[in-house]
Protein backbone atom coordinates (compact mmCIF):
# COMPACT_ATOMS: atom_id res chain seq x y z
CA UNK A 1 0.00 0.00 0.00
CA UNK A 2 1.02 3.59 -0.60
CA UNK A 3 2.89 5.54 2.12
CA UNK A 4 0.71 8.53 1.36
CA UNK A 5 -0.86 10.03 4.51
CA UNK A 6 -4.55 9.86 3.55
CA UNK A 7 -5.63 10.42 7.12
CA UNK A 8 -4.10 13.93 7.18
CA UNK A 9 -6.74 14.99 4.63
CA UNK A 10 -9.66 13.85 6.80
CA UNK A 11 -11.05 16.52 9.12
CA UNK A 12 -12.94 15.77 12.32
CA UNK A 13 -16.11 17.82 12.76
CA UNK A 14 -17.39 17.43 16.35
CA UNK A 15 -21.11 17.32 17.09
CA UNK A 16 -22.15 16.98 13.44
CA UNK A 17 -24.81 16.14 12.38
CA UNK A 18 -25.87 15.87 16.02
CA UNK A 19 -24.28 16.24 19.46
CA UNK A 20 -21.86 13.45 20.36
CA UNK A 21 -21.05 12.48 16.78
CA UNK A 22 -17.60 13.17 15.33
CA UNK A 23 -18.11 13.47 11.57
CA UNK A 24 -15.16 12.45 9.38
CA UNK A 25 -15.06 14.97 6.50
CA UNK A 26 -13.22 13.63 3.45
CA UNK A 27 -13.90 16.61 1.20
CA UNK A 28 -10.40 18.07 1.81
CA UNK A 29 -9.02 14.91 0.18
CA UNK A 30 -11.20 15.51 -2.89
CA UNK A 31 -10.16 19.19 -3.01
CA UNK A 32 -6.43 18.41 -3.24
CA UNK A 33 -5.43 17.17 -6.72
CA UNK A 34 -2.49 15.08 -5.49
CA UNK A 35 -4.43 13.56 -2.59
CA UNK A 36 -7.26 12.61 -4.94
CA UNK A 37 -4.81 11.11 -7.43
CA UNK A 38 -3.09 9.11 -4.68
CA UNK A 39 -6.49 7.85 -3.49
CA UNK A 40 -7.47 6.65 -6.94
CA UNK A 41 -4.08 5.03 -7.56
CA UNK A 42 -4.01 3.26 -4.18
CA UNK A 43 -7.41 1.67 -4.75
CA UNK A 44 -6.79 0.87 -8.43
CA UNK A 45 -3.31 -0.54 -7.76
CA UNK A 46 -4.69 -2.83 -5.07
CA UNK A 47 -7.18 -4.37 -7.55
CA UNK A 48 -5.20 -3.86 -10.77
CA UNK A 49 -4.56 -7.58 -11.35
CA UNK A 50 -8.05 -8.72 -10.34
CA UNK A 51 -9.55 -8.46 -13.83
CA UNK A 52 -12.14 -5.86 -12.85
CA UNK A 53 -14.48 -5.13 -15.77
CA UNK A 54 -16.95 -2.83 -13.95
CA UNK A 55 -16.90 -0.60 -10.89
CA UNK A 56 -20.16 0.05 -9.04
CA UNK A 57 -20.45 3.26 -7.02
CA UNK A 58 -23.39 3.80 -4.66
CA UNK A 59 -25.00 7.23 -4.71
CA UNK A 60 -23.64 9.82 -4.24
CA UNK A 61 -20.04 9.94 -3.09
CA UNK A 62 -19.38 6.49 -4.52
CA UNK A 63 -19.67 8.24 -7.89
CA UNK A 64 -16.92 10.69 -6.96
CA UNK A 65 -14.33 8.00 -6.26
CA UNK A 66 -15.74 5.14 -8.34
CA UNK A 67 -15.54 6.86 -11.72
CA UNK A 68 -11.83 7.74 -11.56
CA UNK A 69 -11.00 4.28 -10.15
CA UNK A 70 -12.91 2.69 -13.05
CA UNK A 71 -11.03 4.88 -15.53
CA UNK A 72 -7.68 3.96 -13.97
CA UNK A 73 -8.58 0.25 -14.21
CA UNK A 74 -9.88 0.54 -17.78
CA UNK A 75 -13.27 -0.64 -16.52
CA UNK A 76 -16.82 0.58 -16.98
CA UNK A 77 -18.73 2.39 -14.25
CA UNK A 78 -22.22 1.54 -12.97
CA UNK A 79 -24.05 4.03 -10.77
CA UNK A 80 -26.19 2.52 -8.01
CA UNK A 81 -28.90 5.13 -7.53
CA UNK A 82 -31.88 5.86 -5.37
CA UNK A 83 -35.28 4.87 -6.83
CA UNK A 84 -36.62 6.86 -9.76
CA UNK A 85 -33.24 8.36 -10.78
CA UNK A 86 -32.38 5.96 -13.61
CA UNK A 87 -34.26 6.31 -16.92
CA UNK A 88 -34.46 2.68 -18.04
CA UNK A 89 -35.57 -0.64 -16.54
CA UNK A 90 -33.76 -1.44 -13.32
CA UNK A 91 -32.94 -4.12 -10.82
CA UNK A 92 -33.26 -2.99 -7.23
CA UNK A 93 -32.33 -3.98 -3.73
CA UNK A 94 -33.94 -2.76 -0.52
CA UNK A 95 -32.09 -2.96 2.76
CA UNK A 96 -32.46 -1.97 6.37
CA UNK A 97 -30.80 1.05 7.93
CA UNK A 98 -30.46 1.90 11.60
CA UNK A 99 -33.63 4.03 11.43
CA UNK A 100 -35.59 2.73 8.48
CA UNK A 101 -34.83 1.29 5.06
CA UNK A 102 -33.45 2.36 1.70
CA UNK A 103 -33.31 1.12 -1.89
CA UNK A 104 -30.69 1.23 -4.63
CA UNK A 105 -31.17 0.51 -8.32
CA UNK A 106 -28.95 -0.31 -11.29
CA UNK A 107 -29.91 -0.52 -14.95
CA UNK A 108 -30.93 -4.00 -16.06
CA UNK A 109 -28.39 -3.97 -18.91
CA UNK A 110 -25.48 -2.72 -16.77
CA UNK A 111 -24.05 -6.11 -15.79
CA UNK A 112 -23.20 -8.81 -18.30
CA UNK A 113 -22.34 -12.44 -17.71
CA UNK A 114 -18.68 -12.69 -16.75
CA UNK A 115 -18.38 -9.14 -15.42
CA UNK A 116 -15.97 -8.91 -12.50
CA UNK A 117 -17.16 -6.14 -10.25
CA UNK A 118 -15.60 -3.92 -7.60
CA UNK A 119 -17.83 -1.81 -5.35
CA UNK A 120 -16.20 1.54 -4.49
CA UNK A 121 -17.54 4.04 -1.98
CA UNK A 122 -16.16 6.89 0.08
CA UNK A 123 -17.12 5.39 3.43
CA UNK A 124 -18.13 2.02 4.78
CA UNK A 125 -19.78 2.36 8.18
CA UNK A 126 -22.10 -0.51 9.10
CA UNK A 127 -21.60 -2.25 5.75
CA UNK A 128 -25.34 -2.37 5.03
CA UNK A 129 -25.31 -0.41 1.78
CA UNK A 130 -22.22 -2.20 0.46
CA UNK A 131 -23.56 -5.66 1.40
CA UNK A 132 -26.93 -4.96 -0.23
CA UNK A 133 -25.22 -3.70 -3.38
CA UNK A 134 -23.00 -6.78 -3.41
CA UNK A 135 -25.98 -9.11 -3.09
CA UNK A 136 -27.74 -7.32 -5.96
CA UNK A 137 -24.67 -7.70 -8.18
CA UNK A 138 -24.49 -11.40 -7.42
CA UNK A 139 -28.24 -11.91 -7.94
CA UNK A 140 -28.08 -10.43 -11.46
CA UNK A 141 -25.08 -12.54 -12.50
CA UNK A 142 -22.06 -10.37 -11.78
CA UNK A 143 -19.01 -11.72 -10.01
CA UNK A 144 -18.35 -9.58 -6.95
CA UNK A 145 -14.58 -9.30 -6.55
CA UNK A 146 -14.44 -6.96 -3.58
CA UNK A 147 -15.17 -3.68 -1.87
CA UNK A 148 -12.98 -0.58 -1.60
CA UNK A 149 -13.41 2.61 0.37
CA UNK A 150 -11.48 5.61 1.56
CA UNK A 151 -12.70 5.40 5.15
CA UNK A 152 -13.81 2.35 7.15
CA UNK A 153 -15.47 2.79 10.54
CA UNK A 154 -14.18 -0.42 12.13
CA UNK A 155 -16.00 0.17 15.42
CA UNK A 156 -19.27 -0.48 13.57
CA UNK A 157 -17.99 -3.91 12.42
CA UNK A 158 -18.79 -3.60 8.70
CA UNK A 159 -16.69 -6.66 7.87
CA UNK A 160 -19.14 -8.86 9.78
CA UNK A 161 -22.02 -7.61 7.62
CA UNK A 162 -20.03 -7.90 4.37
CA UNK A 163 -19.09 -11.49 5.20
CA UNK A 164 -22.77 -12.44 4.82
CA UNK A 165 -22.46 -12.04 1.02
CA UNK A 166 -19.27 -14.09 0.66
CA UNK A 167 -15.57 -13.85 1.32
CA UNK A 168 -14.83 -10.81 -0.83
CA UNK A 169 -12.13 -8.47 0.38
CA UNK A 170 -12.77 -5.05 1.89
CA UNK A 171 -9.86 -2.71 1.11
CA UNK A 172 -9.84 0.59 3.00
CA UNK A 173 -7.29 3.40 2.95
CA UNK A 174 -8.09 4.69 6.46
CA UNK A 175 -9.56 2.73 9.35
CA UNK A 176 -11.21 4.52 12.25
CA UNK A 177 -11.70 2.40 15.35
Amino acid sequence: MSDFDFESFITDIPDYPEPGVVFKDITPLFADANAMRQTVLAIADHFRDAGITKVVGPEARGFMIGVPVAMELGAGFIPARKPGKLPRETYFVSYELEYGSDTLEIHRDAIESGDRILIVDDLIATGGTAAATGKLIQEVGGELVGYACILELTFLNPRDVLATSGDQELFSLVKVG
